[in-house]
């Protein structure tokens, strides 16, 4: 009885301390938006006839159609796009390093399937429309934001893209390309594969976390929550949060849920009572994103997505612990960030529930034990579950040289999940080898279709 009162007492501490944790760097993240819009905004006021001209000398007609495929950076869990939070930038500033980069703004806890759907008509242009039988299945509204000019609507085969994620954002880049492949777009017929040139993922979350059943998802089914956990408070504050619905708020950050009419104009108390008891919303339907990030999420979306063999693919698998007389701990401590060390720490000694069924056949605990501080190594690299994809590790970029398509190149790289986010300085020199390395890999070994054909019929020859 003592015993469970103290392991009681230590799970309640760690929740405590979790939480502060996470909402001061929530805090702090918010306010610094705040701060640096403010004088964005004063200056914006004051040369507001500059850029006017600016403006109108970026006229979208004078496009040229055989410029270089745009490079698409698709943040993670969390995340968001150009236009949102003031002037922080999610990948650090990483858009400025080439002349064509799209950052869009897809919903921050969605799911990967919603997400990419967004992320096609964010390109393509037009009402998102997320499918008349997932929207009943969910419990939403079939349709979304409303594009009137996509941000690469030229796209197609003749005109792909590439595509760089972070975190679940790898995800979505994968879940897309099937859904192009599968022509799920209405109204697009002519949809394929090759609308992508490249996926490159940054700690990308291919085969799903351990870290979710420490953050509250059932390790039975990894779907549902556990009645107290971290999720659970981070639930009902989003709920309160898309509930209020407060415009100001919401133009500077938003979870995504607009879909759902979480609203107190569309809900009124009552639904706000109903949805804070898990009985309406996405949480009641599983469409938001802590499911597709447990091992048996990932692994049911894995089971309808390919790697094709006319697609580059590249990933970076970010680590912060080592081997010390034969236990996994955190690495280079003062290096871990501090939301995350916490976390690595519990990462590196997880145990599967020994009363519970293992996610998979095969699983062993001590393949998930090096970390991030939000994802185990193993699942970056390269899809393994539950088919494991055709893959090379790398220990220099110029080792993969010439590119081949359909295989994921993977190189393990020291660094926590943020590394290469939100503060370009902590990753000092790292931050400019990482990005320069995948941009011109972008520009310079990747080639569009029609050249790669031609290398490939030489080949062959």
């Amino acid at each position: 009885m003592i015993g469970w009162w103290w392991v009681s007492a230590f799970q309640l501490a760690e929740l405590f301390v979790s939480s502060v944790v996470h909402l001061l760097y929530g805090l702090y993240v918010y306010s610094s938006a705040v701060a640096g819009d403010l004088p964005q905004a004063l200056s914006d006021r004051i040369f507001k006839a500059n850029a006017s001209l600016e403006v109108k000398k970026q006229d979208p007609s004078t496009t040229n159609v055989d410029d270089l495929p745009p490079i698409v950076l698709v943040h993670g869990i969390f995340g968001f796009g150009k236009g949102k939070f003031g002037s922080v930038s999610y990948f650090a500033g990483a858009e400025k390093k080439d002349e064509k980069v799209l950052v869009p703004d897809l919903g921050s806890l969605t799911s990967i399937y919603d997400r990419a759907r967004e992320l096609f008509y964010y390109l393509k242009g037009g009402r998102v429309d997320y499918g008349e039988e997932h929207s009943k299945a969910c419990g939403h509204s079939q349709f979304g934001r409303l594009y009137e000019q996509g941000h690469y609507p030229e796209w197609d085969e003749d005109h792909p893209i590439h595509i760089v994620g972070h975190s679940a954002g790898a995800q979505v880049a994968r879940v897309l390309q099937q859904m192009l492949a599968d022509k799920e777009f209405k109204g697009y017929e002519n949809t394929s594969e090759n609308w992508v040139l490249s996926i490159t993922s940054l700690s990308g979350a291919f085969n799903g976390t351990t870290r979710t059943y420490l953050d509250g998802m059932l390790p039975e089914d990894g779907r549902n929550l556990k009645p107290l956990c971290l999720l659970q408070l981070c639930r009902l504050g989003v709920v309160i949060y898309d509930w209020l619905d407060i415009p100001l708020l919401k133009a500077y950050y938003n979870f995504g849920f607009d879909h759902f009419n979480l609203s107190w104009r569309n809900v009124g108390l009552w639904g706000l009572v109903d949805c804070l008891l898990g009985n309406t919303g996405p949480w009641a339907s599983g469409d938001w994103i802590l499911p597709d990030l447990t091992i048996q999420g990932a692994m049911k979306l894995n089971s309808n997505l390919q790697t094709f063999p006319n697609t580059f693919y590249f990933s970076y698998a970010t680590k912060r612990t080592r081997k010390f007389l034969g236990v996994t701990v955190p690495s280079g401590i003062l290096s871990i960030h501090p939301m995350l060390f916490l976390r690595v720490l519990q990462m590196s000694l997880y145990r599967h529930p020994l009363d519970v069924p293992p996610p998979y056949k095969g699983y062993r605990d001590e393949d998930w034990l090096d970390n991030d501080g939000a994802l185990n190594t193993i699942s970056m690299t390269h899809p393994r579950l539950p088919i494991e994809h055709p893959s090379c590790p790398v220990s220099n970029d110029s080792e993969c040289l010439p590119l081949q398509p359909g295989i994921w190149y993977y190189k393990i790289v020291e660094g926590d999940h943020i590394l290469f986010i939100l503060n370009r300085e902590r990753a000092g020199v790292q931050f400019d080898v990482i990005y320069d390395s995948i941009f011109e890999r972008c520009r310079k070994h990747i080639l569009k279709k029609s050249t790669q054909t031609i290398a490939n019929k030489g080949t062959m020859s």
